[in-house]
């Protein structure tokens, strides 16, 4: 909980007054401080009370004032505080005084806010991981490029379901869009050109606008509900497929020695394989995650809501690797590059390492099914389907297996990673006998 602290500063030279300071403190992160244009003679402030001092002889009148003057301002710094929580120390000055002062604002008119200025307003104020938040960042991007595009400008009182019709054909075709005027993405870049986007990527995005409608509203921003006329098209997923034990141990103990980097990459991949987490958990881990034999993380998903500890214990493989890798205190618990490269040296390792079996997936774009090899469409999320995949194969307990994935009891996420395979079946069909 924030608390507020008057004190005063005296340089060698005393002076006859001192302005009174404030500071703000909630946690170890946020400090903020306003100094004031009450003053008082350093030799009568209580600095222990924040008072005049009980045995300064001092006149009523101003004691009180002072006293009272002190108290108001730290219950406006409160105030504000609360209400404007990212606020800096600069901002803070200037609410004070828009408080104490409001006849210097009243001829500024006040000018509404435009789309994107409730929109940060919303990031700031809505309840995000740093994960989520960054998602919702590139849903920003878009929908700039997207005013850019149809020369026009967005407004949260009239976006109906044609705008968000027309939104999510821009999306899907971004690519397309870049081709004919590049010049739009010089203005609002992403790190990377736009790439084709399938629907489930699309309809992702559109759920974050429909967060962001529905907190607009809340909040008083609107009363426009743009989302009450359109449905966003349901995410589709195949069957989620994963490499067996014995795919792993092929690509483990494969020769790397001729390309030493891509073997650094495929070991980070088998110890993700070992230990489930998404790979924005995995990027985070330190040497400080390795306790007691196990690895220990907070789900970053799970932040947002209810934070949930997530224990791995290390097998012989994995602590081989830790071993192998060894790194300082505080440090990055393996030698980790960008994701995306990444995702291109585990398809390089799997290439290398002959795993080509040929399996179903969904096409993105298309949203139907097609036969690819391994190799081409290995990520960095085969390593969470192979630890769920093969453990749920060997115990057959969702909730057993969420406990190390990291899934709440009953996720419907951890469904599809289910697979009713042959043997299953055949266990199944046992239990008639």
């Amino acid at each position: 909980m924030a608390s507020v602290k008057a004190f005063i500063r005296t340089s060698a030279k005393k002076a006859e007054k001192v302005n009174v300071r404030f500071r703000l403190s909630d946690g170890r992160h946020v400090q903020l401080f306003h100094k004031s244009e009450i003053e008082v003679e350093p030799d009568s402030f209580d600095k222990k009370n924040e008072i005049i001092k009980a045995k300064v002889v001092y006149p009523k009148d101003k004691r009180t004032k002072f006293d009272n003057d002190v108290a108001d301002r730290k219950k406006l710094i409160r105030k504000i505080y609360d209400n404007e929580p990212a606020i800096t120390s600069e901002i803070l000055d200037l609410r004070i005084d828009q408080e104490l002062h409001p006849e210097n604002y009243k001829s500024v008119e006040k000018r509404p806010q435009t789309f994107f200025e409730i929109f940060d307003e919303f990031l700031i104020k809505h309840k995000l991981s740093e994960g989520r938040k960054n998602h919702f960042k590139v849903l920003k991007r878009a929908l700039q490029r997207y005013e850019l595009y149809r020369k026009i400008s967005l407004d949260i009182h009239s976006i109906n379901a044609d705008t968000i019709r027309d939104i999510q054909d821009f999306l899907r075709d971004e690519q397309t869009v870049f081709e004919k005027q590049p010049d739009i993405y010089e203005l609002v870049p992403e790190s990377r050109t736009p790439q084709p986007r399938g629907q489930n990527t699309v309809s992702g995005m559109l759920v974050k606008l429909r967060t962001f409608c529905i907190w607009s509203y809340d909040e008083g921003k609107t009363i426009n509900v743009p989302f009450k006329l359109f449905s966003i098209d349901q995410a589709i997923y195949g069957t989620p497929f994963y490499i067996s034990i014995d795919e792993r141990n092929k690509l483990y103990n494969k020769d790397f020695s001729d390309r030493p980097q891509l073997a650094i990459q495929r070991d980070i991949f088998v110890f993700h394989c070992l230990i489930g987490c998404r790979v924005g958990d995995l990027y985070s881990l330190t040497t400080s995650s390795v306790i007691n034999g196990a690895i220990e993380y907070i789900a970053r998903k799970s932040k947002e809501g209810r934070p949930v500890t997530v224990r791995v214990p290390l097998n012989t493989t994995a602590k081989e690797i830790l071993n192998r890798y060894p790194a300082k205190e505080g440090e990055k618990l393996l030698p980790f590059i960008s994701e995306q490269k990444y995702n291109d040296a585990i398809k390089a390792a799997f290439g290398k390492a002959e795993l080509t079996r040929i399996v179903t997936v969904i096409n993105s774009a298309t949203r139907e099914e097609e036969k690819r090899p391994l190799n081409e469409i290995a990520s960095s999320h085969l390593a969470r389907r192979c630890f769920i995949g093969n453990l749920y194969k060997k115990v057959k307990d969702p909730n057993l297996v969420g406990s190390l994935s990291g899934h709440k009891e009953g996720s419907k996420a951890f469904a599809r990673y289910r697979e009713i395979d042959e043997e299953m079946k055949i266990d199944l069909v046992n239990l008639l006998d």
